[in-house]
């Protein structure tokens, strides 16, 4: 099963401050915000959480990451139990694999979140990136492999392209414009390495060149290091010459 990222992690790497306490309701999926005053054409920012945890888990990752931008932070839609929630249920008993309906659903909510939210913060879809931990990732890549028209870029953290979503891959010249950042620890004993590098190969099949990095001694958390990393890929990505 995929674990929620422990928050005490970040808080031992001195990355954590208070989140904004506000959970906003007008859209699809409740959600966390740190807006600057004018949104209207800045990028956008939007977290997935990965299993049991909830939309406070990565929010805090806005303070290691490009000022200007907005930040949000979203809940996802199947609940578990009081503050935890997660994205899909897995199927059967093999290699772990999502229940396609629940993805589809689920997808398709993020997909109306992200629709929504262009319009609420003047922006467009061109400037929104998503950044996913553990289950998280694997809806970043659920969207964005299959309409990558949605987003200009997925944050991929200790995630894996599902075998129900690589049975259905191909080529396709509107992948193109994805940027993709994979960021996976060679220790994670929850989604193995072997998880990342075969997502990376798929990729290259796709045409696609992520970029990618292996974290040594890190298992299924986010490091500094892979922070820090992050932050430059994103201030890259959304860059004024990029869009």
């Amino acid at each position: 099963m995929i674990k929620r990222m422990a928050l005490a992690l970040l808080l031992v790497s001195g990355l954590a401050h208070a989140a904004d306490p506000v959970l906003h309701t007008d859209l699809p999926l409740n959600y966390l915000e740190q807006a600057p005053t004018v949104t209207r054409g800045k990028p956008l920012v939007i977290f997935l959480h990965g299993y049991g945890s909830n939309e406070a888990d990565l929010f805090e990752l806005k303070d290691s990451l490009p000022d200007g931008y907005t930040y949000l932070s979203v809940r996802a839609p199947q609940t578990l139990e009081e503050g935890s929630y997660q994205w899909f249920h897995r199927q059967g008993d093999g290699p772990y694999d999502g229940v396609p309906g629940d993805l589809a659903s689920s997808r398709q909510t993020l997909k109306d979140f992200i629709s929504q939210a262009v319009a609420k913060y003047h922006t467009d879809t061109s400037k929104v990136v998503l950044i996913g931990f553990s289950q998280g990732a694997i809806m970043n890549y659920e969207l964005g492999l299959r309409e990558p028209q949605a987003v200009r870029g997925i944050a991929v953290l200790s995630g894996k392209i599902l075998p129900v979503l690589r049975s259905e891959l191909k080529p396709d010249p509107a992948l193109k414009s994805l940027a993709i950042f994979i960021g996976h620890g060679v220790d994670d004993p929850q989604v193995p390495f072997t998880d990342a590098s075969e997502a990376q190969r798929i990729l290259h099949e796709l045409g696609l060149e992520p970029d990618f990095h292996a974290y040594a001694d890190l298992k299924h958390s986010i490091s500094k290091t892979e922070i820090e990393d992050l932050s430059a890929w994103l201030g890259d990505v959304l860059a004024p010459q990029a869009l």
